[in-house]
């Protein structure tokens, strides 16, 4: 009876297209859907009633619908309706119906001004910090590495022995002499009335001899290390100090690595001119020396290493000061807000597990019917979730943020990811109340529809993905610089997905074998035309076909759901109508499902 009822429906809806078709909203469809359960368990028990009573007088049957317990199970079954009518009502519904003011949708509205102005100002003081970091590291690489130019760090390196040495003992004397060459206010690090020294560390093999020319080695593995320290001392006048000063020197058939370490300190005085405390650095360097390939090329790095302290003594004149407690201020204001908001998607939250326990409580207890998890699931609200999860990392984050201001805490980093994903977040939870409106409930039906079959389609696709990236790195690794590791070959490959840098990837593949040159042209080639042509292909018609069968079951659902609503007692007369509804919630499920 039940499919008879749905395919009539359906049919009328495409004979007659419904007039003035509405979007068909998700909290209106699970409206619809519980109070036809609730209906259909009615009358399921009501043609009990009526099948028991058939033996039966007029005047025990009028007797037995003047129960008490009937009653009162009408009385609870009205009341629950209401209540589900009204738990999914968007606020405006529910404004209409009871005057109950969108308290929430006013504070999302107000917490997705506030936290993006927040994150501006956090952004732009971020951004100057950021600034003097990298201008730092490529200062102290014009400094301390002789001959660097730009955009050289990966081919910056020395072939001769003198070179290296030339590079250490350049490095130790611009170190020396930092205070009169540098035009930063860099200065050493101070340990109570000490300077730290610079550590110049070498690594070798315990024991090797290596002969190349007779195919002979004798080596120990084992990593010795040997280190001497030099003070900072006052510049040191017409004169720069070179290998007969140290007793210093390198046995490049063992040598492994040369480092320089050395601690500077600076302060970041550009936050002034923005109204902002200034901050204090710590900047621990290393000038590396990498010998571990012994090819004859030793590749030289620096690496700075930044720690944010808080200034131990320092006095600004002016209105900082002022315009610092008015932002702690209004990131304050942030987190009562946020706190509101927490509150009352906490309580809705609540109220919506309380009326989940109610329904299926109902049911078990009226009906002998139990509610589906997936069922249970729809009263709690993903977005509200969400919701408390942005509010919490704006509250957390702001806090840093307040802390940062107040110089009590430099965790920009940490600051930065929380804000970053609240905003993000809280940004998301608008889509819930555009979902309001026709056009855009579309595309949101569109992407929860999809998400499913996009997971599993996108599982399947990476397993072709992986296999190629694990073929593209142990054979085209050695010949071509893209796929010299896994990481680099998977972003190589997600570029050519998406059309970019083609025609490098094939033009700087090496031709020294031509058996693997042929296969990087097999391999390349397969790879776009499978995964350009055929897999996005499919992706994008998976999302499509959900497109048009949301549109078609939005126009149909309101001409749809009134026939059956209408017809449905004209099939109840039949005396087993409910043994032949085999699954008669097939169709509300479906469009919970879909809807």
């Amino acid at each position: 009876m039940w499919a008879a009822v749905v395919k009539d429906a359906s049919r009328a809806a495409k004979a007659e297209p419904a007039r003035n078709p509405e979007a068909l909203s998700p909290s209106s469809t699970l409206q619809f859907a519980l109070s036809l359960r609730l209906l259909l368990a009615e009358m399921e028990n009501n043609e009990v009633v009526i099948s028991s009573c058939s033996s039966h007088d007029d005047e025990n049957l009028y007797n037995y619908k003047q129960h008490p317990s009937i009653s009162q199970e009408l009385l609870l079954e009205d009341q629950l309706r209401r209540k589900l009518k009204f738990f999914f009502m968007n606020p405006c519904e529910k404004f209409w119906a009871r005057g109950r003011k969108p308290w929430k949708l006013g504070i999302q509205l107000l917490k997705i001004v506030m936290v993006t102005i927040q994150l501006v100002v956090f952004g732009l003081s971020n951004q100057m910090v950021v600034a003097f970091k990298e201008e730092n590291t490529v200062a102290f690489k014009h400094l301390f590495l002789k001959g660097y130019t730009d955009r050289m760090d990966d081919t910056y390196a020395v072939y001769t022995q003198k070179d290296v040495y030339d590079q250490i003992f350049f490095a130790v004397n611009q170190y020396l002499q930092l205070r009169n060459i540098s035009v930063g206010n860099h200065a050493y690090e101070k340990k109570g009335v000490e300077h730290t020294a610079m550590a110049i560390c070498q690594q070798f093999y315990k024991r090797g001899s290596i002969c190349p020319g007779n195919d002979t080695f004798d080596i120990d593995p084992e990593i010795e290390t040997d280190c001497f320290y030099i003070e900072p001392m006052m510049p040191l006048e017409n004169r720069t100090l070179g290998k007969h000063d140290f007793n210093f020197t390198l046995d490049f058939h063992r040598l492994v690595t040369v480092q320089l370490m050395f601690n500077l300190k600076a302060i970041n005085l550009q936050t002034v001119r923005h109204h902002e405390l200034p901050d204090c650095y710590d900047f621990t360097l290393t000038i590396l020396f990498d010998n571990k390939a012994h090819s004859g090329r030793i590749k030289i790095s620096l690496d700075n290493d930044i720690a944010i302290r808080e200034c131990k003594d320092w006095h600004v004149s002016g209105s900082i000061q002022k315009n610092t407690h008015y932002m702690m201020i209004f990131d304050a204001f942030v987190i009562l807000t946020c706190l509101a908001s927490l509150i009352l998607c906490t309580r809705s939250v609540a109220k919506g597990i309380q009326l989940q326990r109610e329904l299926v409580h109902f049911f078990l207890h009226y009906y002998k019917k139990e509610v589906s998890f997936a069922d249970q699931m729809e009263f709690v609200n993903g977005w509200y979730i969400m919701i408390i999860v942005s509010d919490v990392l704006t509250i957390v984050g702001s806090t840093l943020k307040m802390e940062i201001q107040a110089k009590s805490l430099t965790s920009y980093d940490v600051c930065s990811i929380l804000l970053g994903t609240s905003t993000m977040l809280v940004w998301l939870g608008v889509i819930r109340y555009l979902g309001f409106f026709q056009k855009y409930n579309l595309l949101i039906l569109t992407l929860r529809a999809a998400l499913p079959n996009v997971i599993r389609f996108c599982c399947c696709a990476a397993m072709i993905y992986l296999g190629y990236c694990f073929c593209g790195w142990i054979v085209l690794g050695p010949y071509h610089a893209k796929f010299r590791s896994l990481n680099m070959v998977s972003e190589c490959l997600f570029s050519l997905i998406n059309g970019d840098d083609m025609f490098a990837t094939f033009a700087r593949m090496q031709q020294k074998s031509y058996l693997v040159w042929l296969f990087s042209r097999i391999y390349l080639y397969s790879f776009i035309s499978l995964f350009i042509y055929m897999v996005l292909s499919l992706f994008i018609a998976l999302i499509t076909d959900t497109y048009e069968t949301i549109k078609v079951v939005m126009k149909m659902f309101p001409r749809t759901w009134d026939y059956i609503l209408k017809n449905l007692k004209q099939h109840t007369n039949s005396k087993n109508w409910i043994g032949k509804m085999t699954g008669k919630f097939l169709y509300l499920n479906l469009l919970l499902k879909i809807v």
